[in-house]
């Protein structure tokens, strides 16, 4: 055993039972993150993640925490006999063959204070946090949701041919959600609104709709029928920012379909009672 690495019980064993010794491979932000907060829960693993090219051979567990098109690389160069992860949310397991493998993909983003709080002895960002978890073998999958379970993480299992409409969903709810409140933050600024004028409200529409989903959290003129008013916001949108003029419409027509199943759902159950 490398001078590196620490003599550590984990959880995450294989289905025997025996001692696992990890090692993380990719030197970013998720990388060692990662490496931080199982090295911080007692996990047998390097204190420093290895860069690309290693071939995990001190190791019974390589983690592949580099970017996409790096994965196949990466797993190509891993010596045999390891079970290999990945932490793609979009990629399926397919890049990790011949290796049995599995893939763990925290819905969390991962930022350089994060890091910062847990090289400090702060907590880790993978607490509490869902995590889809997939596996080419039993045993692979046991080492994932084992992994996931020793960072206080939610394992959900995702099927490959649901890898593109998973990630998509993440994006839409977390990167499309700043891009939208970006647009709200130039258009407010045009009236002379600063940006924290709006906080509030956002953080009241995310957590009514974490409370009680889309139709019903959904307010606004668009599910009132407040057409006039829809319109004046449509005008003043292509007057002050005419380059999000395509976003606005599309949004006002989605968030009528929304309310459109909302009143179709309310008649239903009317109907019933």
């Amino acid at each position: 055993m490398s001078s590196s690495r620490q003599s550590r019980t984990c959880t995450a064993s294989k289905r025997s039972g025996q001692h696992v010794r990890i090692q993380i491979v990719g030197r970013g932000r998720m990388g060692r993150s990662l490496t931080a907060a199982l090295f911080a829960a007692g996990a047998d693993v390097a204190a420093e993640p290895s860069g690309h090219g290693s071939d995990g051979s001190d190791a019974d567990v390589v983690i592949l925490a580099v970017p996409d098109g790096a994965i196949a690389d990466a797993a190509g160069v891993i010596a045999p006999g390891r079970i290999v992860g990945h932490m793609s949310g979009a990629t399926t397991l397919a890049p990790l063959a011949p290796h049995e493998a599995f893939s763990l993909h925290p819905l969390i983003t991962v930022t350089g204070a994060d890091l910062d709080d847990v090289s400090s002895g702060g907590p880790h960002p993978f607490s509490g946090v869902p995590a889809a978890v997939a596996a080419t073998t039993p045993r692979a999958l046991g080492v994932g949701e084992a992994l996931a379970a020793h960072l206080g993480m939610r394992a959900f299992t995702v099927a490959d041919e649901d890898r593109a409409a998973y990630h998509a969903a993440a994006s839409i709810a977390s990167n499309f959600l700043v891009t939208v409140e970006g647009v709200a933050e130039t258009l407010a600024a045009t009236a002379g609104v600063p940006r924290d004028a709006l906080v509030p409200l956002v953080r009241a529409a995310a957590s009514n709709w974490a409370e009680h989903g889309a139709a019903g959290a959904l307010t606004g003129p668009v599910v009132r029928g407040d057409d006039e008013t829809v319109e004046r916001q449509r005008r003043a949108v292509s007057e002050r920012m005419p380059g999000e003029l395509a976003l606005f419409d599309a949004l006002v027509s989605s968030t009528r379909s929304l309310a459109a199943r909302v009143r179709g759902t309310e008649l239903h159950e009317e109907d019933r009672s």
